[in-house]
C-alpha cells in the first residue's frame, strides 16, 4: 500500500456467500449441471462460508444429511427458494403452500432465516412464448400484494422466517417502477426484498438509489452484475432471459454493471445485517469453469471490504 493510500472500510455488516446458481445450477435434477458434491466442495475451497439451498431437491433434503455435507465442508445455510404466482389469485394457494411449506421446512431445519421468493415467468426462458402479459392488471396487482402479505404472515408464523421478494427479469416485478409499486403496495413488517443487483440492473434499475430509498425494505442481496453490451442487444432484440444467459449477459465481477463496491457501502449504511450472496447465472456452463470465477470474485469482493 502506497502512503496516501487508505485502508478500505471494512464491511462488518455484510455477509458474503454463494450459491448453486454461481454453478450453473438452475433445477434439481440436470445433466448439464455439476453434481451437487462438488458444487460443495467447490464453494467451501473458493472461501465462502454461506450458502443458498438452490433449487429444492438438487441439495440433500434429509436435514440430518445436509447438515452433515454442509458442516464438514464449514458451510452455512442463508437461505432457502420458493417460485411463486400469487397475482394468479386465491385458486393457486394450496399449490404454492406445498411447495413453499416444503422448502420451508428445510430452511428452518437448517437454521437459518430467510426465504427468497421469485415471482413466476411471463414468458417461457428458453423458446419466448408469452406465458401470460407481461403487464399486469390492477386486479393482479392486488392479488399479488395480498398474496405475498399472506405468505409472508403464514410464513413467519409457521416456520419463523422472512420472506425477501427477489425482483426478476421476465417477472412482474422487475423494472424501478414495478418494484415501487409492489413496495408501496405491501406490509413492510410482512414483506421485504431481496434486492438482486444484476436482474435490477438488467431492467434498468439503480441498486444505490433503491437502497437509499427503501432501506428499510431490503432484508438481503443477490450480487450479480451485467455486461452492458450484451445487455443492450438483449433490450433491442426482445432477447428472454434464458437465452441472454447463454449469451454472457450475467459477467464475473467487476467487468459489468452496477459497479459493486458503491452497493455495499450502501447496503452497510443500512446499519443492518445483510447477506450478499453471490450469483452469476451461468446455466448451462462448462463445470470446469465456475470455480475460478468464484475463486477471483471472493477475492474481488474482500477488496472491496466485504
Amino acid at each position: 500500500m502506497t502512503a496516501d493510500a487508505s485502508p478500505v472500510p471494512a464491511l462488518d455488516r455484510i455477509r458474503v456467500g454463494s450459491a448453486p446458481d454461481s454453478w450453473g445450477v438452475w433445477f434439481p435434477d440436470d445433466d448439464q449441471q455439476v453434481p451437487w458434491r462438488r458444487f460443495l466442495d467447490e464453494v467451501a475451497e473458493a472461501g465462502y462460508e454461506w450458502i443458498e439451498l438452490g433449487p429444492y431437491g438438487y441439495l440433500p433434503t434429509d436435514p440430518a444429511r445436509l447438515a452433515e455435507e454442509t458442516g464438514r465442508r464449514g458451510l452455512t445455510v442463508s437461505a432457502g427458494t420458493v417460485f411463486t404466482s400469487l397475482h394468479r389469485g386465491p385458486e393457486v394457494w394450496d399449490a404454492t403452500w406445498e411447495h413453499v411449506s416444503q422448502v420451508a421446512e428445510l430452511t428452518r431445519a437448517m437454521n437459518a432465516k430467510h426465504l427468497v421468493v421469485i415471482p413466476s415467468f411471463w414468458r417461457d426462458d428458453k423458446t419466448a412464448e408469452l406465458i401470460e402479459p407481461p403487464t399486469l392488471t390492477a386486479e393482479q396487482w392486488r392479488h399479488l400484494s395480498t398474496g405475498m402479505e399472506r405468505l409472508g404472515r403464514e410464513v413467519r408464523e409457521r416456520f419463523g422466517l422472512d420472506i425477501v421478494v427477489h425482483p426478476h427479469a421476465d417477472t412482474h416485478i422487475d423494472t424501478e417502477e414495478n418494484v415501487a409499486r409492489f413496495l408501496d403496495a405491501t406490509d413492510s413488517g410482512l414483506v421485504n426484498l431481496c434486492l438482486d443487483t444484476g436482474h435490477y440492473a438488467y431492467c434498468g434499475g439503480d441498486s444505490v438509489k433503491l437502497i437509499e430509498t427503501y432501506g428499510e425494505r431490503i432484508g438481503y442481496l443477490h450480487l450479480k452484475q451485467v455486461d452492458p453490451e450484451i445487455l443492450a442487444d438483449v433490450v433491442e432484440n426482445g432477447v428472454p432471459f434464458g437465452p441472454a444467459v447463454q449469451r454472457g449477459v450475467m459477467c464475473e465481477p467487476p467487468g459489468g454493471v452496477p459497479e459493486l463496491g458503491p452497493v455495499l457501502t450502501a447496503a452497510q449504511n443500512l446499519a443492518v445485517d445483510l447477506f450478499a450472496i453471490v450469483e452469476q447465472d451461468m446455466y448451462p456452463c462448462p463445470p470446469d469453469q465456475p470455480f475460478p470465477i468464484a475463486e477471483r470474485t471472493r477475492r474481488f469482493l474482500r477488496s472491496c471490504g466485504a
